[in-house]
This record gives structure tokens, C-alpha cells and sequence, in this order.
């Protein structure tokens, strides 16, 4: 099959790889669609320490299943048109065990730490595997994963009605998180310097929308997320936020990059510091969310590009074109 190669950091390709087969309790599903995100241009510059070279990446996908293997649980039959869970816990750990598996001591993800979706096909464990609803689109069934990946940063912040909230970062993960946030009844004032993106935001619904944090002219709020894993960008959060604010730290920081927060404000102010790292329990009530309508994808569907441009898709995000990035190895994506 053809798939995009990550040989090692900044060698990237596409080429032939074998055909995956099901796992005995796993099945291989024809790549409808799968999304670019943050973490893959980590793992192309070697800053997302799990991933091992050579590999595939590709962690937020949907396709149809052509496979299924002989102890595969549940009812799923070649044709089933699914959205996968690309998280690989391994259950018994004391982070799995206590519910916590996406601490898991020895966590792993399809794209992340095994060959993924930017690819013909892909093994996936039965288990992770969500039929779509009817009329969903594959494109559509792919932004599951990064809906679920805000969903769970949600639940680790929290929401109140009517309080004032500071979103920085107005990529994919912002704009699904300002929807999400609306919906638990904020009000959020997104920033971005991308002008493009903040009339996005508008257009959903932001209270407010500003280039720069400076620009808002010292107002203060009750809780912030950063959604671009940018050092500056998460101290100006941190910075905006009222005594007994809480800060969310969602945006895929390099590993060894540091940020300068005051411990005597954390103290004093009372301040909550969360992080929220990736899918917990969240992935089905994404899907519901987007089959519902209650999360629109479309002003977030920027960009198609097939598998063979791959390496350009991937320089297209960089550069902050648009919003999502997706790769179509199918050619079928809006089925």
C-alpha cells in the first residue's frame, strides 16, 4: 500500500509499506480521511518524544472496514463505515486501572507510537472502532478525534454559565473548544494573529476576538485556555486571568520548553494550573456531538489533498493556511 513516511525528523515521503492485517482482536479500515494536526508537525521535527522512526503518522481518521479479525468483539462487519479511537492503553497499569488511561505507563496511539492513517489502510483494535451515523462524512468523522481530545480538556477546566472566558489559538482545537465552551454557557474572547481564523471565530460566536492579549487592554478573566502550546502564549493567559482563575494548558508544547509563571501568584491568587493531554472517555460523545449538529465542523474543513502530496499538506499546515488540513488517501471522503 501507499502511505506517508516519516524515515526520522525532517526526512519525510511517501512510499510503499505492507498491507496491515487484522490483529486477532483488531480489523483493517480503508482510510476515508484523516486530519493533520499539531502533533504530527511535532513528530516530523522529532519533538513529540513516544513516536519511533521510521512511521506513519495519522491519529484523527474514519474510513470503512475491510477486514475483521477472528476474535474481534462486538458486531462490526466488513462495509462498516467508522471513526477510530487512536488511543492504545495498555489496562493494567496503575493509571489504567484507576481510569486514568491516557497517563498510561506505557501509552501508545495509533499515528503516535504505531504506523497510523496517512496511509491506504490501517489496523485498528476492534474496540476503538464507532460506526458513523448516516449521513456523516468521512471528513467529518475525522474531526471526531481532535473534538474528543477538547471535550476531555473541558471536563479538566470546567464551565460555568455567564463567566468571562480567554481562549488563545484559533486553529482546529481553539474553534472546537470555543464551541464547547459556549455551550456550557461562557462567554469567550478568542486571540489569534491569524485575522482569518478570528473571523471564524466570530462567525461562531466569540464574545470578543483580539490579535494580541496586550490589546485587551488589561481586562481580566475567569478562566483561560491555550490551545497553541506557545510559551509567550501560555504566561499572557496565565497573566490575564483574575484572582481564583483557573488555566487550562491544552496546546502540544515542545518537550523541553519552559514557560516563567509566578508561584507566589499561583498562591496568593489561587490560582488552578490543569493540563489535558489527549482522549479520555471522550471519543463517543464527540461523535455525538458532531452527528447531533451541535458542533459544526464545515468552517473548519479547509483543506483536501491527496496522499501523494502529503509532504505539501503537511508544509500547508505549518503555514497556518486555513484551518483543517486533511489527507484523502481514498479519494472518498465524502461518502
Amino acid at each position: 500500500m501507499r502511505a506517508a513516511i516519516i524515515e526520522q525528523p525532517g526526512k519525510i515521503g511517501v512510499g510503499e509499506r505492507p498491507d496491515p492485517k487484522p490483529a486477532a482482536d483488531g480489523v483493517v479500515v480503508r482510510v476515508g480521511a484523516c486530519g493533520i494536526c499539531g502533533t504530527d508537525l511535532h513528530i516530523a521535527d522529532g519533538e513529540f518524544p513516544p513516536s519511533p522512526y521510521p512511521l506513519v503518522p495519522g491519529h484523527e481518521f474514519a474510513g470503512e472496514i475491510v477486514a475483521v479479525g477472528s476474535d474481534a468483539p462486538g458486531d462490526l462487519r466488513v462495509g462498516d463505515r467508522v471513526a477510530v479511537d487512536p488511543s492504545l492503553f495498555c489496562g493494567h497499569c496503575a493509571f489504567c486501572r484507576a481510569g486514568r488511561g491516557n497517563l498510561c505507563a506505557n501509552w501508545g496511539a495509533i499515528g503516535d507510537t504505531v504506523d497510523g492513517a496517512f496511509a491506504e489502510y490501517v489496523a485498528a483494535p476492534a474496540v476503538n472502532c464507532h460506526r458513523m451515523p448516516d449521513g456523516m462524512t468521512f471528513r467529518e468523522a475525522a474531526i471526531v478525534e481532535p473534538l474528543s481530545c477538547a471535550v476531555h480538556g473541558v471536563r479538566r477546566i470546567g464551565v460555568s454559565v455567564g463567566e468571562r472566558f480567554l481562549l488563545i489559538g484559533a486553529g482546529t482545537m481553539g474553534l472546537l473548544l470555543l464551541q464547547l465552551l459556549q455551550r456550557g454557557g461562557a462567554d469567550v474572547t478568542v486571540v489569534d494573529r491569524n485575522t482569518e481564523r478570528l473571523g471564524i471565530a466570530a462567525a461562531l460566536g466569540a464574545a470578543a476576538t483580539a490579535t494580541d492579549v496586550a490589546s485587551l487592554d488589561g481586562e481580566r478573566f475567569d478562566a483561560a485556555a491555550d490551545a497553541t502550546g506557545a510559551p509567550q502564549a501560555i504566561e499572557a493567559a496565565f497573566g490575564a486571568l483574575r484572582r481564583g482563575g483557573r488555566l487550562l494548558v491544552f496546546g502540544v508544547a515542545a518537550a523541553e520548553a519552559r514557560v516563567d509563571l509566578s508561584p507566589f501568584r499561583i498562591y496568593n491568587d489561587e490560582i488552578t494550573v490543569v493540563g489535558s493531554m489527549a482522549v479520555l472517555d471522550s471519543y463517543g460523545a464527540a461523535l455525538d456531538l458532531i452527528g447531533s449538529g451541535k458542533v459544526e465542523t464545515a468552517p473548519l474543513l479547509s483543506h483536501a489533498a491527496p496522499l501523494a502530496d502529503f509532504p505539501a499538506a503537511l508544509d500547508l499546515m505549518r503555514s497556518g493556511a486555513g484551518v483543517k488540513v486533511q489527507v484523502v488517501p481514498s479519494g472518498d471522503a465524502f461518502r
